[in-house]
C-alpha cells in the first residue's frame, strides 16, 4: 500500500537529482541549454522550459522504472503461473489476482509476487495497466484470512484499473517542474552572496540541496493526492470483491496496526495509518476509521 508511493517518490528524487547534476555539468562545459544571461542573470523563460523538460522526463523515467525498482528493492519473487513449481497457496493467489483483474476490465494480467516481510502489506505498481505488478508480503498471507486477502487484492487491482500511477506521474511532473525551477532560483540567489570565484561551486551545491529539500516538500502534494485516491481504490475494491470483504480487510489491518502500536510505538509509523496529527501530512493513506466509515455509508 504505502510501499508503492514511497518507492515512486524515492525513485523520482534519485532520478531528478541525477538528471539535474548531469545536465548542470554538461551545461557548464558546453554552454548548451544554459538559462543564464550574459550579465549573470537568469532567463526565466529558458529556465521554465528547462524545468518542464527535466521535471516530466524525471517523473516518466521513475514510472518506467517503478516495477523493476519494486522487485529489486523489496525482493519480490514473481509467481509464474506457466511453471508447475507453484504451491497450492501461490497458485490460488495468482488465480485470485487474475480473476479480480478480469472483473476490473484489464486485458493484460498483472504480474503477481510475494516478498518476505513480517508486516501486513501489499502494493500495486507499474508503468501502465498492461505492465503492472501486484505484490503481497508473506506476513499478509500468514496473518489475514481469505476474505481479508480478497479485499486487499481487490483494492490493489482497483489502483491499476484506475490508472493511479500514470495520474500520479503527471502530478509528479508538475511538482518536479516547480522543484527544478525554484531550486535553481534559490541556488542563484545563494551564489550572489559569495565571492565570484566561489559562485559556481556554491551554486552547484546549493542547487542539489535545495532540489532535495523542495522535492521532500513537494511530496506533500503527492501524499495528499494519494490519500484522496485511496478512497477511490476502496470503492473499487468493494465493487470487485464485495463491500463486506473490503471492510473486513480494513478492520483486519486496523487490528494488526493496533497490536503493532502496543508492541512498538515507532513501528506503525512506517504504515502512516494512525499517526498523530503533525505527521498526517506525510501519510500516504487516510485514517482507517474514516475509510471504513465511508465504505459503510456507500
Amino acid at each position: 500500500m504505502a510501499k508503492r508511493i514511497f518507492l515512486f517518490i524515492l525513485t523520482n528524487i534519485l532520478v531528478l537529482t541525477t538528471i539535474g547534476i548531469v545536465l548542470s555539468v554538461l551545461s557548464s562545459v558546453t554552454g548548451v541549454g544554459t538559462y543564464f544571461t550574459a550579465d549573470g542573470g537568469i532567463d526565466l523563460i529558458a529556465l521554465l522550459v528547462f524545468s518542464l523538460v527535466v521535471g516530466f522526463v524525471g517523473s516518466f523515467m521513475s514510472l518506467a522504472m517503478s516495477r523493476w525498482m519494486a522487485k529489486t528493492m523489496m525482493g519480490v519473487r514473481v509467481l509464474n503461473p506457466k511453471k508447475h513449481t507453484l504451491s497450492y497457496e501461490e497458485q490460488q493467489l495468482v488465480d485470485r489476482v487474475h480473476r479480480l483483474s478480469r472483473s476490473a476490465g484489464l486485458t493484460k494480467m498483472p504480474e503477481v509476487g510475494i516478498y518476505r516481510s513480517p508486516e501486513v502489506n501489499a502494493f500495486a505498481t507499474g508503468p501502465s495497466k498492461r505492465r503492472s505488478l501486484v505484490a503481497v508480503s508473506s506476513g499478509l498471507l500468514e496473518q489475514m484470512d481469505d476474505a481479508a486477502v480478497e479485499g486487499v487484492l481487490a483494492h490493489e487491482v482497483a489502483h491499476i484499473a484506475n490508472g493511479d500511477m500514470v495520474t500520479m506521474t503527471l502530478l509528479q511532473g508538475i511538482v518536479n517542474t516547480f522543484v527544478v525551477f525554484l531550486s535553481r532560483i534559490a541556488a542563484w540567489i545563494a551564489s550572489r552572496f559569495v565571492k565570484e570565484d566561489l559562485a559556481p561551486i556554491v551554486h552547484f551545491i546549493a542547487m542539489i540541496v535545495f532540489q532535495i529539500v523542495f522535492s521532500i516538500l513537494g511530496s506533500l502534494v503527492v501524499f495528499a493526492y494519494s490519500r484522496h485516491r485511496e478512497f477511490h481504490a476502496d470503492r473499487g475494491g468493494a465493487d470487485l470483491a464485495g463491500k463486506d470483504k473490503m471492510i473486513h480487510a480494513l478492520r483486519t489491518l486496523k487490528s494488526y496496526s493496533s497490536r503493532i502500536m502496543e508492541d512498538d510505538q515507532t513501528a506503525v509509523q512506517t504504515l502512516k495509518i494512525n499517526g498523530k496529527k503533525r505527521s498526517s501530512l506525510f501519510s500516504t493513506h487516510p485514517d482507517l476509521d474514516e475509510r471504513i466509515r465511508r465504505l459503510e455509508a456507500k
